[in-house]
């Protein structure tokens, strides 16, 4: 048929079609097909001119010229034509006119009046309707009950909908999914697990459109076996190739942090929107995977499929993390010539990309071309700042953040609060507690960045004042203030603070035992640490890599070369820290043939040392004598490593020289030196002097250091032993006043041992531990076992000219006698004797621990400042060379 009526639209033109209407409708003709089809299309296309004030008037003017009563048809066509056209109260006002004429209203009304309401949100005039269906009987009717469902739902009334619902009896497979997407739209992921398992039980069967619903519920509430279950059903009914379904799969595996089940869903996806990629790029990238994230969206470009801004989002957080500079500029420009729009999450994601590869200064730019910025922005640029070491920077722009009118949050305080540390600008500190304080702002983490700054510029009292305030603590809180006593050689405080963590209910997880671990070697606490070391086992992280490097450290410096060794062949990988620790151990217990092996086994291995391994390497030459293998080592970490020498390296070499007698070289070494030696390098070539007895170079050495560090007193004590050794009691006595006219005092011995999981801390000379007595007496009658066997007081060690007796007097109450007494009167026989001294081990000391080793048949090992020494049977691992 002809189309007999031309196209014409707009609202000058809308009010032809009314006057039409109501023409055909007084003549009976608006029901006769011939003129019904042609006069509708053309009415409807016009009738979005009604949207003005004027449209809507002549809308108005249809509904009185009309006869209603002549054709009901005609009414409910324009009813459906003014609610298609967002003319809800225009077609309200024809349903009031149908209603007062008796005109029936059939289902495709309400389909038309509740698709109005939901497409403009009006909850009103959808109640309207849903009680004109209540008082003509449609509200038992499925399909609109449905509708009412999705109206309530889009109108933002779940409770409105909920009752819909239940009142319908037996809904159907579209009024389920209706309920359960509305209650996901909501948030409600309980509530839609909950309808799922009813609608399971009606025999109602769950088709595409309730799954994704439904998997997004299980990934909100980390219900995976539900969501495994939904997985069986899904293949189940032949859903799994549908690419909704399949990626909403996908997305709750990723979610729950499944990767490689997400991963295989995706390779198995023979259709792959945006969504599945975004989601299997982020969650490569939120798991760490970085490398990974990186190759799928190289992929995704090269198969053609065409990343949005979500996908930006997601991937430049892995270029920042394996500061890959180059991709990120790539994927730049890429959004360049791509014409994207950078809004401010986008420009925020590119900013902290910079900051973290480290081209600060491109990020700066970036950060200020930006039209809008926001707390996310600020945040990725002071925490780039913190980052790459520009803590003064950082601070000014948090500054200029709150001059701007951006309100700082939980990210940007702990951001800022470490640039405070790094400058050790307690100032900044304190002013910004004082903003958290004013503004309410602490929570969990800021408090345990409070506690972090304070610890770092120094103020541990302060930072505990700070965790003990915290109204909530989690194991973050709890590591930091650990770690700051571990830190500060608090060691005893550490492990109060653990065992208290532990009666808090807060479980220790793997950072919380590489922070404690280090206060039990400080202290050589060997049965706290074996007794953590258990509770490691119990909570599965001895296979952390900082977890064994830790223990491996801990029985190192506990004196448990063996167990150390344990740990480190039980190693599934071994890092270049944990090598670099095993070497270190060896060397410092004077095992250097041992340690040397170590360093050939990681050199096969393919790890590559650096300066800290070689650190360790000259120092275990040092302690073990391997005087020419040091310095071959040292010429090959130059030549073939192509590693330039620190001072540490220097110190060692010289310290290598120096123990072998070879004063003249290690001097020569110091002058040969590339950059000024610190006192350091200068201290180790003092000591020699003071091994070799070498006055006049003691004596040069010795006045550089004083000029360097005039109140350091170990160099003052080093040069007074060399005059001691010598006899030239008359220069002891002029650096003793020296010493004294500055105030400064030698620290005192001080000598500790643990016992029944105590340790017992001894000073030279010491009686104020309750056992005192027995302790002097036990050490009395010891000191007559040793003379018998031909032990003679080396009294040179005391450094006063006295009387021979006073001097062995003074020696006997040496702090790691006590200790070693201390040791064998609570200890059964057998038992290892292990001391930690505070300052190197004197010579008669040393000397009187070989006789008692022997005399008791015990084995002692003593930990002094400089290495361990193994005492058995009358002989030392050292050799006597230290």
């Amino acid at each position: 048929m002809t189309n007999n009526y031309p196209m014409l639209t707009g609202t000058p033109y809308f009010n032809f079609y009314v006057m039409a209407s109501a023409f055909l409708g007084r003549f009976g003709l608006v029901t006769h097909h011939k003129y019904t089809s042609e006069f509708t299309r053309a009415y409807s296309s016009s009738a979005i001119a009604c949207t003005t004030t004027r449209g809507a008037a002549t809308a108005n003017l249809a509904l009185e010229t009309v006869e209603p009563e002549e054709n009901p048809h005609a009414l409910r066509t324009e009813l459906s034509s003014l609610c298609i056209n967002g003319l809800l109260k225009e077609a309200l006002g024809l349903l009031n006119i149908m209603d007062r004429e008796n005109i029936p209203v059939d289902p495709q009304v309400y389909v038309s009046l509740l698709d109005a309401c939901a497409n403009r949100k009006a909850l009103k005039e959808g109640k309207q309707v849903h009680n004109h269906m209540l008082a003509t009987g449609f509200d038992h009717n499925v399909a609109l009950c449905t509708k009412l469902v999705s109206m309530y739902v889009m109108c933002g009334s779940l409770e409105n909908a909920r009752l819909v619902f239940e009142k319908a009896e037996n809904p159907n497979i579209y009024l389920w999914n209706g309920i359960i997407i509305g209650s996901a739209r909501f948030g409600f992921h309980e509530e839609v697990l909950r309808l799922y398992c009813r609608m399971q039980k009606t025999f109602s069967k769950p088709d595409k459109y309730t799954f994704p619903s439904v998997l997004k519920a299980c990934a909100s509430l980390s219900a995976l076996q539900q969501g495994k279950c939904a997985h069986d059903l899904i293949i189940k009914n032949g859903f799994e190739s549908d690419v909704v379904v399949a990626s909403a799969l996908l997305v709750m595996y990723a979610k729950l942090g499944k990767v490689d089940d997400a991963r295989h869903l995706f390779d198995k996806m023979p259709q792959r929107d945006v969504v599945a990629w975004n989601s299997m790029i982020a969650s490569y990238a939120q798991k760490g995977y970085f490398d990974e994230a990186l190759r799928l969206f190289k992929k995704m470009k090269n198969l053609g499929e065409e990343p949005n801004s979500v996908t930006f989002t997601s991937v430049l957080p892995a270029c920042a993390r394996l500061s890959a500079l180059e991709e990120g500029k790539t994927i730049h420009d890429h959004l360049i010539r791509g014409g994207f729009e950078l809004d401010v999450f986008l420009a925020s994601a590119l900013v902290d990309m910079y900051a973290k590869c480290g081209s600060i200064e491109l990020a700066r730019e970036l950060f200020d071309n930006m039209s809008q910025r926001n707390t996310v922005s600020f945040n990725a640029m002071i925490s780039g700042y913190v980052q790459n070491g520009h803590g003064l920077e950082a601070l000014k722009l948090f500054h200029y953040m709150q001059l701007e009118g951006v309100k700082p949050d939980s990210t940007t305080l702990t951001s800022i609060l470490p640039a405070c540390a790094h400058i050790a600008s307690l100032g900044h500190g304190k002013l910004i507690h004082g903003y958290i304080i004013r503004s309410r702002s602490e929570d969990v983490f800021v408090g345990s960045a409070l506690v972090d700054m304070y610890i770092r510029c120094g103020h541990i009292g302060l930072a505990r004042q700070v965790f003990d305030k915290m109204l909530e603590k989690n194991v973050v809180s709890w590591n930091v203030m650990v770690a700051g006593y571990a830190m500060n050689g608090n060691g005893e405080e550490a492990l109060s603070l653990y065992h208290e963590m532990q009666m808090a209910g807060v479980r220790p997880d793997s950072v919380t035992y590489a922070n404690v671990l280090p206060a039990c070697a400080h202290l050589a606490a060997l049965q706290q640490g074996k007794e953590i070391h258990d509770r490691i086992i119990e909570h599965g992280f001895e296979s952390d890599v900082f977890v064994s490097g830790a223990l491996i450290d801990m029985y190192v410096k506990c004196g448990s070369l063996q167990a150390a060794h344990q740990i480190f062949d039980k190693m599934p990988e071994k890092d270049l820290v944990s090598w670099t620790s095993i070497i270190a151990g060896y060397g410092m217990h004077g095992f250097g043939d041992d340690a040397l092996t170590f360093f050939h086994q990681m050199q096969q291995s393919g790890v590559k040392p650096d300066h800290v391994t070689f650190i360790a390497l000259l120092s275990a030459c040092s302690h073990g004598g391997l005087v020419d293998e040091g310095v071959q080592y040292f010429d090959k970490m130059i030549r073939t490593y192509s590693i330039k020498p620190r001072m540490e390296h220097y110190a060692c070499v010289v310290d290598l020289l120096g123990r072998a007698g070879r004063l003249e070289e290690a001097h020569g070494m110091i002058k040969s030196m590339p950059f000024e030696p610190d006192p350091g390098v200068w201290g180790a070539l003092l000591g020699a002097c003071r091994i070799h007895k070498n006055i006049e170079l003691g004596e040069h050495v010795a006045n550089i250091l004083f000029k360097m560090e005039p109140d350091n007193v170990g160099f003052y004590v080093l040069l007074s032993n060399i005059y001691a050794d010598a006899g030239k009691w008359d220069d002891v006595a002029k650096l003793r006043k020296i010493m004294k006219d500055r105030g400064l005092k030698k620290s005192p011995g001080c000598s500790w041992v643990e016992v029944d999981n105590r340790v017992h801390a001894f000073r030279m000379g010491d009686k104020s531990h309750c056992q005192s007595e027995l302790i002097y007496a036990t050490l009395e009658d010891l000191a007559g076992q040793m003379k018998k066997a031909g032990y003679v007081p080396n009294t040179n060690f005391v450094l006063h000219d006295l009387e021979e007796e006073e001097k062995e007097s003074i020696l006997c109450g040496h702090s790691e006698k006590l200790a070693i007494t201390f040791g064998l009167i609570n200890t059964p026989p057998g038992t290892i004797i292990r001391i930690t001294k505070n300052l190197r081990a004197c010579g008669d000391c040393h000397t009187a621990t070989k006789f008692i080793s022997k005399i008791v048949g015990r084995d002692i090992i003593v930990r002094d400042t400089n290495r361990f020494h193994h005492f058995k049977d009358g002989v030392c691992s050292c050799g006597d060379y230290w």
